[in-house]
Parts: C-alpha cells; structure tokens; sequence
C-alpha cells in the first residue's frame, strides 16, 4: 500500500528540485527551456513508458514512469513562473476532475457494468464542455499530435458514433480490396501524386478494418516492428557466426535465415 505521507515528502521534494534547475544559480540548459521545447520530449517519453510496460522490468517501467513525471512537472513550474498555473494547480484539477468524474464512486450514481460507466464517463464530459461542445466538430477533441495510425483510428470511431460507419466487416474488407486495386493502377500508371494518394486511401482503409476487427493498428503495427528486429536480429547473429554481415550477404541467404527465425517463433 502507497505511503500517502512519504509520496507527498517525495513529490515536494522533486518539485524543489526543478526549482533549483530553473533558478538563476540552476542549470543554464534547464533555465533556457520553454513549454514548447520541454513538450517536444513529453511524448517521447510518454512511448518509453509504453515499451517499458511491454517488458518484464519492473525498475524500468519505474524508472521510464519517473522520467514521465519530470517532463510534466517542468511544464507545470515554467507556467508557474509566468502567472498561468502552478503544480497545485494541475493536481488540484485532475482530482476535482476524478471525482467529478466518477459519480458512482463520490456520489450516488448507480452502474451495472464498465460500458455503463464509460457511457456515464461521456456524459459528463460534455455537459463539462458546456457551450462550448456544441460549436465543436465531431474531430475537433482528437489530438492532432496523435501518431497518425491512432489519430485515424480515433477519426473513425467517431465518425461511427455519429452514424458513419459500415454495418459489417465484410464491408470494410470490400472496400479494402478496391482501395489495393486503386494503388495498384496507380503504381502502373507511375503517378507519384497518385500513388502517394492512394497509399494513404489504402492505410486509411486498413486502419478502418484493424477497428471494425476490434484490434488497435498502432499496437498491431509496433508489434510487427519488434518481430522484424527480433528476426533481423537473429539473422545478424547468423552471419556473424559465419564471419560475415548483412551488406556482405546475398537475399537469398538472409531469407533463407529469416524463414528460420520464423520457424523458430521469433
């Protein structure tokens, strides 16, 4: 169980220490850094978390959480130093926001099940927007920072929600095969404008697909990414044992070591 005092202790104490980063006897490079400049790595960060998550390490997933929360909390104390917001500021309303959040646990809100907490969730969240998400398109809340495989993903789960969606996979699967066909006349016409369009229709298409089919595309395509590196990985370690690398090696030599990864489960 967390020790509630000893998190404060620790929190304070790591807030004092950006504190003496920014300060005119601090670190040149920290004093120098602004919002944007620290924003740049939030969402490096924010990944290096995802793969530590991915893995078995513990103290790295501890480790990449810490790295995390610095960013944010340097963001917080250059908003302080101009007048916007402070630390207190920021916790202060993500707790308010919780608890605003999660009537069935603070008040007397009554859920059966996690859709009906989710549905409960969205509720709450427009009436929070007020006015305000009545002059809002459908899109407008998704990040456009997003990794584009997620932000389309996004973009079409929101399009469904309104009405603008296929009413079955096999739909979306028609609809991908005259997408490839459409790359592909593209690519013997050679129209670079063209084939770059179409290439885009057709990944648009398969994002769809991967969300009709119920799987994440950017969780599906980092994980192919892994396996290439593992099995390119195994075919480096190969020709290293046969005393050569790959740039000395023939195709046909790396495929042949590639499907051997591939037998093995990598």
């Amino acid at each position: 169980m967390e020790n509630i005092d000893e998190a404060q202790k620790e929190l304070g104490e790591l807030i004092a220490l950006i504190q003496k980063l920014r300060s005119p006897d601090g670190c040149p490079w920290d004093r120098r850094q602004t919002t944007q400049d620290i924003g740049k790595y939030l969402l490096n960060e924010a990944y290096e978390v995802l793969d530590a998550l991915a893995g078995t390490d513990d103290g790295h997933v501890c480790e990449e959480l810490g790295d995390l929360l610095f960013q944010i909390l340097f963001i917080a104390q250059i908003a302080s130093e101009s007048g916007k917001f402070t630390t207190t500021d920021v916790l202060r309303c993500i707790k308010e926001k919780m608890i605003r959040r999660h009537p069935h646990v603070f008040g007397d809100a009554r859920v059966g099940s996690a859709a009906e907490v989710k549905k409960l969730w969205q509720e709450i969240k427009k009436e929070e927007r007020g006015v305000q998400a009545q002059d809002e398109g459908p899109f407008d809340r998704i990040p456009r920072a997003l990794p584009a495989l997620k932000r389309a993903q996004e973009i079409t789960a929101a399009a469904s929600l309104l009405g603008f969606d296929w009413t079955e996979a096999q739909s979306v699967w028609l609809k991908l095969r005259e997408e490839f066909d459409e790359l592909d006349r593209a690519r013997k016409e050679e129209n670079m404008d063209k084939i770059a369009e179409e290439t885009g229709d057709l990944l648009f298409t398969l994002v769809n697909f991967s969300r009709f089919a119920g799987v994440d595309a950017e969780t599906a395509l980092t994980g192919t990414i892994e396996k290439f590196l593992r099995r390119f990985a195994y075919i480096t370690k190969e020709l290293k044992a046969r005393g050569h690398t790959p740039d000395q090696s023939s195709l046909a030599e790396m495929d042949a070591l590639w499907t051997e990864a591939k037998n093995k489960g990598m």
